[in-house]
């Protein structure tokens, strides 16, 4: 169940999306994605440095703004922004690091499918980020199999099991597990987010990045 209003909204929208359906046919056709998942994520660095002005390594509210703007993404309400920038500033530092713009950018694609204008349009004028963020939007309503907006464990252990692996209740398991980063046992599409840019090693960048600037 969502717990927010942004997250009833996310639900909201992923589930017009899975109306639509999906082409993934395996778990396995997601983790083939990964390499060219990383290089798109990786190339979206530049936007995250324009807008951090301070060079401080993170985007505050204020840049967020800035960024919204530039990019041409509105909203109708100001709390909004603010909703986003408090749902993905997952560490609680009032900044957003690169992956958590990452997943703020992909949220925000969900967001705007469907709406007035944007119809067959790029939604954010960055359309291979866009492409990369459809795979993760694709990759979700794959495994949300009761379609309603939230992966549960079973709908988890189902999909691996598609992919034929021998080992896939462990790995359905590790993987949850990864994903559920509240242990309430279900995984929301900002949760899968978070662990989709960590498995494709963009929290391992960050952080060997942030070790070599420590120790200059």
């Amino acid at each position: 169940m969502a717990e927010t209003k942004l997250e009833a909204k996310m639900v909201e929208a992923m589930q017009r999306r899975a109306s639509v359906g999906t082409a993934m046919k395996s778990f396995n056709s997601v983790i083939l994605k990964f390499p060219k998942i990383d290089e798109s994520l990786r190339n979206c660095k530049a936007v995250f440095e324009q807008f951090d002005e301070d060079s401080n390594g993170a985007i505050d509210n204020e840049e967020l703004k800035k960024c919204f703007n530039k990019l041409q993404i509105s909203f109708t309400e100001e709390e909004e922004i603010s909703d986003l920038f408090k749902a993905c500033d997952f560490n609680q530092n009032m900044g957003i690091k690169f992956n958590e713009f990452i997943v703020l950018l992909c949220l925000v694609y969900l967001l705007k499918d469907n709406a007035p204008g944007h119809e067959g349009k790029s939604r954010m004028g960055m359309p291979n980020l866009e492409a990369t963020f459809e795979t993760f939007v694709d990759a979700f309503v794959f495994l949300d199999k009761n379609k309603d907006g939230f992966v549960s464990k079973n709908e988890m252990v189902q999909a691996i099991n598609e992919s034929g692996e021998r080992s896939s209740g462990r790995i359905a398991m590790k993987r949850f597990e990864e994903m559920d980063w509240d242990k309430n046992g279900s995984v929301s599409f900002k949760e899968f987010l978070f662990a989709f840019t960590n498995w494709v090693g963009i929290d391992d960048a960050e952080d060997d990045e942030d070790e070599e600037e420590g120790t200059v």
